[in-house]
């Protein structure tokens, strides 16, 4: 597996990372288990959850910190704060991102993942409320203190990258490595601002969703049901979300795989991580077996032609 730095900093990542958002929604501890030992395999180190993941909020966070035991210096662990946590944590004490609300919450992120540091601690949505001037203070005394050793962002717009630079270089703060916002080749918005900004500031982009709920597995066909077990199924309002996939576009790609040996798995994941600026493709994994199966995309390492032809499809007109 390789690795990359994020951004510009000196942070290394595997090019692909885990998503834990279903870590003890979906994933017993047993098979958190399971999927840190697939890592280690295959040379996954990049984990990223928020306080926010699992059922209650924050149980993804607890089952990762049991999970790590012995292994914690072998995973670069990673994240978020600033979303509504149904007061799991008690009484919100301000604003997402203000600091007091800061403070709060990574003492009880430090908490469930048995650890005295986060290796990428990140603003998971802004406030609207909070200057990020304050915001960025209180995470660069983050920094300062040793709890977290770099600190990211995740669904910034463009301007919003370029302000919290701007604002850290000015003001001498710790700056934003990362931006961890939806992205796939399906969904690729962000290259209009977003993406240029990252490329501007040497922000590492980390994109979420790469598989589209699982549109770009295979495991789903036009017009058929959803298969028994998949999350189409379990869940009844993907119902119409499977009716109104972009079907063209997705078996496009299909093709497009096929006549490289590939599957569209390995094209979304290999061919994403191949985008200008991104660090780390974040694939959300269920058991061990999913996390060998983006790892081993990587293997495609795709030409230029490749990513030419891959645009044409992808692109919106």
């Amino acid at each position: 597996m390789t690795q990359r730095p994020l951004g510009d900093s000196d942070l290394m990542v595997s090019a692909v990372g885990i998503g834990c958002n279903a870590f003890s929604r979906r994933v017993d501890l047993d098979g958190v288990r399971d999927i840190l030992a697939a890592a280690r395999d295959v040379g996954v180190t990049l984990l990223d959850t928020a306080d926010i993941y699992g059922n209650p909020p924050g149980g993804s966070e607890a089952l990762l910190g049991e999970a790590l035991k012995g292994q914690r210096d072998e995973f670069v662990l990673a994240t978020k704060f600033g979303m509504d946590m149904q007061r799991v944590d008690g009484p919100e004490p301000g604003p997402r991102c203000s600091p007091a609300y800061i403070r709060h919450a990574v003492e009880h992120s430090l908490r469930r993942l048995q650890t005295d540091h986060i290796d990428l601690y990140q603003l998971h949505r802004p406030d609207e409320v909070t200057p990020i001037e304050e915001t960025l203070g209180t995470l660069t005394e983050l920094v300062q203190e040793g709890k977290v050793r770099y600190i990211g962002s995740s669904n910034l717009a463009g301007w919003q990258v370029a302000d919290a630079d701007w604002t850290s270089r000015t003001q001498d703060l710790a700056r934003f490595v990362s931006v961890q916002n939806r992205y796939s080749l399906l969904d690729r918005s962000i290259e209009d601002e977003v993406v240029p900004a990252a490329e501007t500031f040497g922000v590492g982009v980390l994109p979420f969703f790469p598989l589209e709920y699982g549109l770009l597995t295979g495991k789903y066909r036009r017009g058929s049901a959803a298969p028994e077990g998949s999350r189409a199924a379990v869940d009844p309002t993907r119902a119409g979300w499977l009716a109104t996939a972009d079907w063209d576009r997705i078996e496009a790609l299909e093709s497009y795989a096929a006549a490289r040996d590939l599957s569209i798995l390995e094209v979304a994941i290999a061919g994403l991580a191949a985008q200008p600026a991104v660090s780390s493709v974040i694939s959300g994994a269920t058991s061990g077996e999913q996390v060998r199966a983006n790892a081993a995309a990587m293997r495609w390492e795709p030409t230029l032609e490749d990513l030419a032809e891959l645009d044409t499809i992808t692109r919106a007109d």
